[in-house]
């Protein structure tokens, strides 16, 4: 996502944070509209976190509350997106926490 995408009152910018510690499911940890969308993206990428521009997905995510666990149906979907997350960050599947570590 992009803050040099202009958006129009009809197409409101959207994002949605994640937190994934590698045992649960993702958790939504903030979730934003307009200015408040375009704040959590700049705290992202103060902090090199990883931004993903998928609509249909955010739209999705951006109806749960602050906390909630995504829903299996979206496994698959955010699975895809953490594991590029890892790759742009030069991490391997070795550096996913999981349960045992």
């Amino acid at each position: 996502m992009s803050n040099d995408t202009p958006y129009s009152d009809q197409q409101l910018q959207k994002a949605v944070a994640l937190f994934y510690d590698g045992v649960q499911a993702p958790t939504v940890t903030a979730k934003g509209v307009g200015e408040e969308a375009a704040a959590i993206m700049a705290i992202a990428r103060e902090h090199d976190i990883p931004l993903c521009d998928n609509g249909p997905l955010v739209d999705l995510l951006v109806t749960l509350e602050l906390g909630d666990n995504i829903p299996p149906a979206l496994y698959t979907a955010i699975a895809h997106i953490v594991a590029f997350a890892y790759e742009l960050q030069g991490k391997t599947l070795a550096d996913v926490p999981t349960a045992e570590t």
